[in-house]
């Protein structure tokens, strides 16, 4: 597939490569499907999430149980990148649990997502789900809670340096940590934020006493939540979104990147990588993105033009402006 090289003081594609080509037998006007196919695709899967979730738990207690049984340095530092990707994990579960599509049952999916996804990984699930479904209502708008993850690309090289150096130090982490703590003391966030605390005392005890150090929870989980998550995370979110603008059509206000394995392992697990898909259609669980994609490029809805060949391009365009004399 060819792609089309973007202007350099820009992020957002050619409007030519904004085809006018729907609505089809099978998707609507926007692009959300409709008739058996969305039928089809909104389908949850319910016993495979419920193994992903499961999954993301084994895999986290197996790398700490390397960490803690290893005693090598090549081992530790394999350990705290792993547990950087294991939160981008979670952070996508909880995802998935934030538009009630990681189980059908709602009380399930809000149960699961927040006490086995949302919590050991610091999110507030219901706060976080206020904020996204803003995300979804209007990328680019007023009440848009990342913007500041995303707007103003290209930015300088010098500028992409530093935003990742402040992830990767523990500057952005102890941002966010800071402000759990403080919510410890307002009567209103208080219960919230001790639900949260709470999970982390159990798996620090938990740790210790199952794993026989206590310093597995500082340093292999909290760390790395801290600071390679960080990382993972705005680079994420600068390949969703990064420089784009407010439109009621989904091609100018979200990325789409051509999907590496590399990718999809620490990064972009869960099929995220499809995330023009999902913002066509929220109501698509993970597991159906690749297929609406297809359907979406089948309709000629999305184009090569369209693609970014490797997130490192993004990521280098999206870092491309030149330093101010």
């Amino acid at each position: 597939m060819q792609t089309m090289p973007r202007p350099a003081d820009t992020m957002l594609p050619d409007r030519s490569a904004l085809t006018e080509v729907l609505p089809t037998d099978r998707l609507g006007p926007t692009g959300r499907p409709i008739g058996p196919l969305r039928d089809e695709l909104y389908r949850i899967p319910n016993v495979a999430n419920a193994c992903h979730v499961v999954g993301v738990w084994v895999q986290s207690v197996g790398v700490l149980a390397l960490a803690a049984w290893w005693g090598n340095p090549i081992g530790w530092v394999a350990a705290f990148l792993l547990m950087g990707r294991a939160f981008a994990r979670f952070s996508i579960l909880g995802h998935e649990a934030a538009h009630r599509l990681l189980f059908s049952n709602r009380k399930v999916n809000d149960w699961v997502g927040k006490w086995l996804v949302a919590y050991p990984a610091f999110v507030p699930l219901d706060i976080y789900r206020r904020g996204h479904m803003a995300h979804h209502k209007e990328e680019f708008g007023p009440n848009e809670p990342d913007l500041a993850y995303y707007s103003g690309y290209p930015i300088t090289k010098a500028s992409w340096h530093r935003k990742l150096r402040r992830d990767a130090d523990g500057n952005s982490g102890w941002k966010n940590l800071k402000g759990l703590l403080l919510a410890l003391r307002s009567s209103g966030a208080r219960p919230l934020a001790l639900r949260i605390v709470g999970w982390q005392v159990v798996l620090f005890v938990g740790l210790w006493v199952g794993l026989g150090h206590w310093w597995i929870y500082p340093v292999f989980w909290l760390l790395p939540w801290m600071t390679v998550w960080r990382v993972l995370n705005r680079l994420r979110a600068v390949a969703e979104h990064g420089g784009l603008t407010a439109s009621p059509d989904r091609r100018l206000t979200t990325h789409h990147v051509r999907q590496s394995w590399t990718a999809r392992f620490w990064m972009v697990p869960f099929n995220t990588g499809w995330h023009l898909a999902h913002h066509v259609d929220i109501g698509v669980p993970f597991s159906k993105l690749p297929q609406l994609h297809r359907e979406l490029e089948q309709a000629g809805y999305v184009t090569p033009a369209l693609e970014w060949p490797t997130y490192r391009a993004l990521w280098r365009h999206g870092s491309s402006r030149p330093a101010a004399d």
